[in-house]
């Protein structure tokens, strides 16, 4: 008996939707990272010609800091949902750039609700921030949620979650595996939009409560994210 194979647009075989959150330090560490942008388009392709498809949701970087930097020089305290805004239409600038890039593999519109479903057998959706409230780490996974993906890849510029902050503490040490239950406890119990940490305390519960695998690692060294989809070792920390 013959077997239907779901392919995507382009006649590929589809296997698996795997969530690409891109740390905005990476697109837009000062200037604009070209040759990041280059080497990410060229491994997301290597991947989509073996089968794999990605939702990629990109963060605000430079552009983000200097708009909310701007606006408090100018006015001084300004309410969170302001600063957010500020930061949510950064990544969605940063999103238009990343869907050009791959306008011949990408779903049309750019995507700023994740919860909203999507009927798409393009191999790459690109989503930005969605409102208020919610950091991109959380747009991953809710669109992790929409589309059944069990896996999450979160690229910053860290190689692996510590037990406590690497920049303050010199002895901080390295976990390559951690629970959801151990990350927990290590990070904030709240988020709000200048939070420093590998993955926000709002969208660990939700990815917690999903069962999500989440990998986090250094997109600055974009082998490990290719070894990473491989299933090959590679330098970083799963939380499950």
């Amino acid at each position: 008996m013959a077997v239907a194979v779901k392919l995507c647009s382009h006649g590929t075989p589809m296997s698996e939707r795997i969530i690409v959150s891109v740390g905005g330090s990476l697109i837009v560490p000062d200037g604009i990272d070209t040759a990041f942008l280059d080497d990410f388009r060229s491994r997301i392709l290597g991947a989509i010609g073996q089968g794999f498809s990605f939702y990629i949701v990109t963060g605000g970087g430079k552009t983000a800091r200097r708009y909310i930097d701007a606006a408090h020089s100018v006015r001084g305290d300004l309410s969170n949902e302001d600063l957010d805004w500020l930061g949510i239409h950064s990544t969605r600038l940063n999103g238009h750039l990343m869907r050009t890039l791959f306008e011949e593999q990408a779903y049309k519109r750019m995507v700023k609700n994740p919860s909203r479903d999507i009927d798409s057998e393009e191999p790459v959706i690109v989503g930005a921030g969605w409102k208020p409230g919610f950091s991109t780490d959380y747009c991953a996974v809710a669109a992790a949620k929409m589309l059944g993906a069990r896996r999450v890849v979160n690229l910053s510029d860290i190689d692996y979650v510590y037990d406590k902050h690497p920049k303050k503490y010199p002895d901080a040490k390295p976990l390559p595996k951690v629970s959801w239950q151990e990350f927990r406890g290590i990070i904030p119990a709240e988020w709000n939009p200048g939070l420093s940490s590998p993955f926000d305390p709002v969208a660990a519960k939700e990815a917690e409560s999903l069962g999500l695998e989440v990998a986090i690692m250094n997109g600055n060294k974009l082998e490990n994210f290719s070894n990473y989809i491989a299933g090959m070792p590679f330098t970083g920390s799963i939380i499950s």
